[in-house]
C-alpha cells in the first residue's frame, strides 16, 4: 500500500515538472539571444602598400667638349650646389683658337677705325672741293668770261669725285663692321667652348657615382648616339619621389591631393604624404598603376632606394550608424533585414539599407537608429514577435579594414638574417 502511494506521488511530481517546461502552466522559460547595440562610428577601407623612394631627378653630367681631366673636385657622396664647379678640363687647341679669334676681332676693330678715318678724310676733301667749286661758279656768274669754262668743269668734277670717295669710304666701313661682327661671333663661340672646359653642376644634389679621374681623356657629350661615360652622376635627393603600385581594383579611389600615411622603418620615421601624380596607365605585367608622392628630404635622412610602408584610405564613412555584420540577414526576397528588439524584448524583423561594409561592421544607411538593439547570430532559431532574454555584447563602433597590396617588414627581414 505504501509503495503504491509513493509511485502516485512521483508520477504527480513528474507531471508538474513537465507542465512547467512545456509552458502549459503560468511559468514560461524565455530563450536567451546575443544582442548588439547600434552605434555611431566610422568605417574605412585602407590599402597598405610597399613603396620605394626614388630621386626626384638623376643627371649624368657630360662635358660639352673633349679634353683631358685637369682637376676633379668631387667624389661619391659629396653634396653639391647648382652651378658649383665639378671638374676642369684642359684643351690646348681651344686656347690657340681663342687667341686667334681674339686677334681677328682686334684686327677687325682696327679696320673699322681706319675706315672711319677714311670717311673723315673724304668728307673733309669733299667739303674743300665743293667750296672751291662754289666760289668759281659765283665768280663766273658775277664776271662772265673771267674764268675759263674748262676750269669750272674741272672744279665741278673734283667735287663730284670727292662725294664718290665718301660713298666708297662708307661702304668700306660697312664691310669692316660686318667683318668685325663675324669675328666677334667666332670669338664668342670659341670662348663658350673654352667655358665648357669648366664643368658645373646643373642641379643641386648628391654625387652618387664618379666615372673619371685626373688625367683621363674625357669625350664630349655632343649627341645622343655618343656612348661616352659621364664625369659624375648627380641625384637630386633633397626632394624624393615615393612610388607605390596601386592595384587595378583600387585605382578608382586614387586622386591627386589624397593623403597617404607613410612609415619608413629604416629610420623609424612616420609622416603624412600627398599624392601629386600617377601614370594613369595600368602595367600589363603587374596590373598596378604607379602612383607618386613627393617627400621633402632636406636633411637627406632618407636615402633613395629605401622602402616605405604606406596606407592609402579608400572608401570610408564617418559618423554613421554601425552594427556587426553578424546581425545582417538576407530574407527570401533577397533583401537585407535585421532582428530588432522592442521595449518588451520582442523580436521585430526590419528591412534596412546597408552602406559601406567592413569585415566586422556594416554601415546602416536607413532602417536603424543609434541605440536600437539587434540580434547577432542564429537568427533562424527565432520568430517574429518572440520574446527573448537579451545578452548584450560590447562591440566597437568603428572599424578600419586593412587591404594589403604588399608590405615590407624590416624587423622580420632582420630577424631572418640572424641579427636580433
Amino acid at each position: 500500500m505504501i509503495k503504491r502511494l509513493f509511485l502516485l506521488v512521483s508520477a504527480a511530481a513528474a507531471l508538474c515538472v513537465t507542465c512547467c517546461h512545456s509552458g502549459s502552466s503560468g511559468s514560461v522559460v524565455i530563450a536567451s539571444a546575443r544582442v548588439a547595440v547600434a552605434q555611431r562610428g566610422d568605417i574605412a577601407h585602407v590599402l597598405t602598400l610597399a613603396g620605394q623612394f626614388q630621386p626626384y631627378q638623376v643627371v649624368d653630367v657630360h662635358p660639352k667638349v673633349s679634353g683631358y681631366m685637369k682637376r676633379i673636385n668631387v667624389d661619391i657622396g659629396d653634396i653639391v650646389h647648382q652651378g658649383e664647379t665639378l671638374a676642369v678640363l684642359e684643351v690646348p687647341e681651344l686656347k690657340a683658337e681663342l687667341e686667334q679669334s681674339g686677334f681677328q676681332l682686334k684686327q677687325s676693330q682696327e679696320e673699322i677705325a681706319r675706315a672711319q678715318q677714311e670717311i673723315n678724310r673724304a668728307v673733309a676733301m669733299n667739303s674743300a672741293l665743293h667750296a672751291e667749286s662754289q666760289r668759281l661758279q659765283q665768280a663766273a656768274a658775277t664776271r662772265p668770261g673771267l674764268i675759263a669754262q674748262q676750269e669750272l668743269d674741272d672744279a665741278q668734277a673734283k667735287d663730284l669725285g670727292s662725294q664718290a670717295q665718301i660713298d666708297s669710304a662708307k661702304a668700306a666701313m660697312a664691310a669692316a663692321q660686318q667683318h668685325a661682327e663675324a669675328a666677334s661671333a667666332e670669338n664668342e663661340r670659341v670662348q663658350a667652348l673654352e667655358n665648357y672646359t669648366t664643368v658645373t653642376a646643373p642641379i643641386a644634389g648628391v654625387v652618387i657615382w664618379r666615372y673619371a679621374d685626373t688625367g683621363a681623356l674625357i669625350q664630349g657629350g655632343t649627341n645622343s648616339n655618343n656612348q661616352a661615360l659621364p664625369i659624375v652622376r648627380l641625384s637630386q635627393s633633397s626632394l624624393l619621389r615615393l612610388r607605390v603600385p596601386v592595384p587595378e581594383d583600387d585605382i578608382q579611389y586614387v586622386h591627386e591631393g589624397d593623403l597617404l600615411q607613410v612609415r619608413v622603418d629604416a629610420i623609424n620615421r612616420s609622416f603624412t604624404g600627398k599624392i601629386v601624380r600617377f601614370t594613369r596607365n595600368v602595367s600589363f605585367e603587374t596590373r598596378t598603376m604607379e602612383t607618386e608622392v613627393d617627400v621633402e628630404n632636406n636633411d637627406l635622412s632618407i636615402a633613395p632606394g629605401m622602402y616605405a610602408n604606406t596606407a592609402l584610405q579608400l572608401a570610408h564613412a564617418q559618423n554613421v550608424v554601425t552594427i556587426p555584420v553578424e546581425a545582417l540577414v538576407l530574407n527570401a526576397h533577397n533583401q537585407r533585414t535585421v532582428y530588432v528588439l522592442d521595449s518588451s524584448n520582442r523580436i521585430q524583423i526590419r528591412a534596412i539599407q546597408v552602406g559601406l561594409q567592413g569585415s566586422k561592421l556594416a554601415q546602416i544607411s536607413s532602417g536603424l537608429n543609434p541605440g536600437d538593439r539587434v540580434l547577432i547570430g542564429g537568427q533562424d532559431k527565432y520568430q517574429e514577435g518572440e520574446q527573448v532574454n537579451p545578452l548584450v555584447t560590447s562591440e566597437p563602433p568603428s572599424e578600419t579594414v586593412q587591404e594589403s597590396g604588399g608590405m615590407i617588414d624590416m624587423k622580420a627581414t632582420s630577424n631572418n638574417g640572424g641579427t636580433d
